[in-house]
């Protein structure tokens, strides 16, 4: 699974807006946008901040665990 359909994944669980996982990350809408639309990656600090509003690992997000 990529990184854009995790971070869908993560936030339809929450039941979140894109604009409210960007405002509780710190980031503008549209960069969140871009990581969910598969034309950027998180930087490694963003993914930190992602893992940590998900409460899931970074391994998490970007595929390389199942395990949350």
């Amino acid at each position: 699974m990529k990184v854009k359909e995790r971070l869908r994944e993560l936030r339809a669980e929450k039941g979140e807006t894109q604009k409210q996982v960007a405002e509780a990350v710190g980031l503008n809408e549209r960069h969140y946008q871009f990581f969910e639309y598969g034309k950027h990656l998180p930087s490694l600090e963003n993914a930190w901040k992602l893992a940590d509003h998900f409460e899931v690992s970074i391994d998490y997000i970007v595929g390389r665990t199942e395990e949350r």
